[in-house]
C-alpha cells in the first residue's frame, strides 16, 4: 500500500488576528499559547493512515466509550522549531522524534507512524504556523505530536481506530533571566516504572504516575521530584519529565543508562554527543541516592543538570529526602552544564556550526 505523505492546508475561516497574535507571543510562557491550525491523520486497518490534513485547530469530538478514555492507549512525543541564526527555520533532529514515537507505538500496541508521515506532519504545521514563532529570548514553536486509540468499544483489546495529530505552541524561555538552580524531591515512597513496564514509552499514564510525586515534592518546597528504580529502590532514574546527569571534580560526566524503565530522551542524547565532541568523558552508570549524597558532601560530585526539550537544561542545586538533605557544589547553575547549554541552544538556533546533522531545514 502506498502511503501518502502530503498534508493539505484547509485554512481556518477565523484566523487570529495579527495584533492579538502579536500580543500573545511578546511573553507566551510555555504551553498556553496555541497557533490557529494543527495537523492530523486517521488510521483503520482496511485504510491504513488516511486523510491527512494541516486542519484547524478545533475541539475534538469522540464517543463517550472512545477506547483512549478507558484504556489510556495514547503515546505523545514534543520538538521545536526554532528561527536560525540565518533567517531561515529549522526543526531540531524531528527524525529521532519519528523513531521514539514508532518505539512507543509499539510497546502500546498501537499503528507505528511510518518516519516520513511523522516528519512531513511536522515541516507542514512550521510552514503553515511561521508566523507564531516568537522572537523572544528562548523563543520557539513547540510541537506535540500525539496519537489516540478513537474505536468506540468496551472490550479490552488494541483499538481497531486511531487519530494522529500535531499541535503547535509558541513558547519562550522556560526560565526567564536563564536557568535558575531547582531543588529536587528524592521520592523514595513512589516510583516511576517498573521492569516490563512502559517507562521507556513516551504515553501519558507514566506522566500521570508521577504526579502524586510531584505533589509530594512541591508540599516539600521543591521543584520537581526524581525517581529511584522499583527494584532496590536505590538507583537514581530520572526525574517526572527529564533524565539526569552528574557532573565530577575529574571532569566526567554520568548518566543512568537507558532501560526499560527509562525514557530515551533526545537532549539527553545530544547532550552526550555534544561532551564527548568536547573531550568530556562521560559514563552511562548506574548511580545511587547514597552515592549522591556522599559525593555531594565529599565535594567528588561538583554539579548535577536535569535535560529536556522544554527546559534544555535544568541546574540542580540542592536534593531533599527522607535518608537526608544535602546540597551540590554551590547551589547554583555550574560550568560544565551552563557551557552545554549554551552549545546545545547555539546549535538549535543555527549559531554554531552542525556536525552531526541535526538540523532540518525548512
Amino acid at each position: 500500500m502506498t502511503i501518502a505523505t502530503t498534508f493539505p492546508r484547509n485554512p481556518t475561516a477565523s484566523p487570529t488576528p495579527v495584533d492579538v497574535r502579536a500580543e500573545r507571543m511578546v511573553d507566551p510562557g510555555f504551553g498556553r499559547v496555541f497557533t490557529d491550525h494543527m495537523a492530523i491523520a486517521h488510521y483503520n486497518a482496511a485504510d491504513g493512515w488516511h486523510d491527512l490534513a494541516i486542519a484547524p485547530r478545533q475541539p475534538l469530538t469522540v464517543d463517550p466509550a472512545c477506547a483512549v478514555l478507558h484504556y489510556a492507549q495514547e503515546i505523545f512525543e514534543g520538538l521545536k522549531a526554532y528561527r536560525t541564526a540565518d533567517g531561515g527555520t529549522a526543526l531540531f533532529r524531528p527524525e529521532a522524534n519519528a523513531r521514539r514515537f514508532m518505539a512507543s507505538a509499539r510497546r502500546l500496541a498501537m499503528p507505528e507512524l511510518p518516519e516520513e508521515l511523522f516528519v512531513e506532519s511536522c515541516r507542514a504545521l512550521v510552514r503553515s504556523e511561521i508566523d507564531w514563532i516568537p522572537d523572544c529570548d528562548g523563543g520557539a514553536l513547540y510541537l506535540r505530536p500525539f496519537m489516540i486509540a478513537s474505536e468506540a468499544f468496551l472490550g479490552v483489546k488494541p483499538s481497531s481506530d486511531y487519530i494522529y495529530m500535531v499541535l503547535a505552541s509558541s513558547v519562550g524561555a522556560y526560565f526567564k533571566g536563564g536557568p535558575k538552580a531547582v531543588t529536587i524531591w528524592a521520592s523514595e515512597n513512589y516510583t516511576r516504572a517498573a521492569p516490563g513496564g512502559t517507562g521507556a514509552a513516551k504515553c501519558g499514564g507514566n506522566y500521570a504516575a508521577s504526579l502524586a510525586a510531584q505533589a509530594e515534592a512541591i508540599t516539600k518546597g521543591c521543584d520537581q521530584v526524581v525517581f529511584l528504580d522499583a527494584v532496590e529502590r536505590r538507583y537514581i532514574e530520572e526525574l517526572g519529565g527529564m533524565n539526569v546527569f552528574f557532573v565530577f571534580d575529574d571532569g566526567s560526566i554520568a548518566t543512568p543508562p537507558l532501560s526499560d524503565t527509562i525514557l530515551a530522551g533526545i537532549t539527553r542524547d545530544s547532550l552526550i554527543a555534544l561532551a564527548r565532541d568536547r573531550g568530556i568523558a562521560v559514563r552511562e552508570e548506574r548511580y545511587s541516592l547514597d552515592q549522591w549524597r556522599a559525593d555531594a558532601a565529599s565535594g567528588r560530585l561538583t554539579e548535577a543538570f536535569a535535560c529536556g526539550t522544554a527546559a534544555v537544561v535544568t541546574p540542580i542545586g540542592a536534593v531533599k529526602a527522607t535518608s537526608g538533605d544535602f546540597t551540590i557544589g554551590s547551589g547554583g547553575p555550574g560550568q560544565t552544564s551552563t557551557a552545554l547549554r549554551a552549545a546545545l541552544v547555539a546549535l538549535q538556533t543555527g549559531s554554531a556550526p552542525d556536525p552531526h546533522g541535526w538540523l532540518d531545514k525548512l
